[in-house]
């Protein structure tokens, strides 16, 4: 599954913690994606919530990414590394 990554950021807070949002498209998928990642301590225990960017698309496209990410370690720390990284 090939991920081009079209924009990511963390934000930290006292109240949240760690928050990250990645928008990112998957060839051959008719639309893209964002994965909101959240951590108490921007280490370990990260949980996600997988949407469609802007429209609805295929629920069979976002099921296969959701399986990915449950399923592949370094394809969801992927996300996370993306979040963290400093421009």
């Amino acid at each position: 599954m090939n991920v081009n990554i079209l924009s990511a950021k963390m934000t930290e807070s006292e109240e949240e913690g760690f928050v990250g949002n990645v928008h990112f498209e998957v060839e051959g998928h008719k639309q893209p994606y964002e994965v909101t990642l959240q951590s108490n301590n921007g280490r370990n225990n990260w949980s996600y919530a997988l949407n469609f960017l802007s429209q609805p698309g295929s629920e069979e496209e976002i099921q296969a990414v959701d399986e990915r990410m449950e399923e592949d370690d370094s394809f969801f720390e992927m996300f996370v590394i993306a979040a963290n990284k400093k421009d």
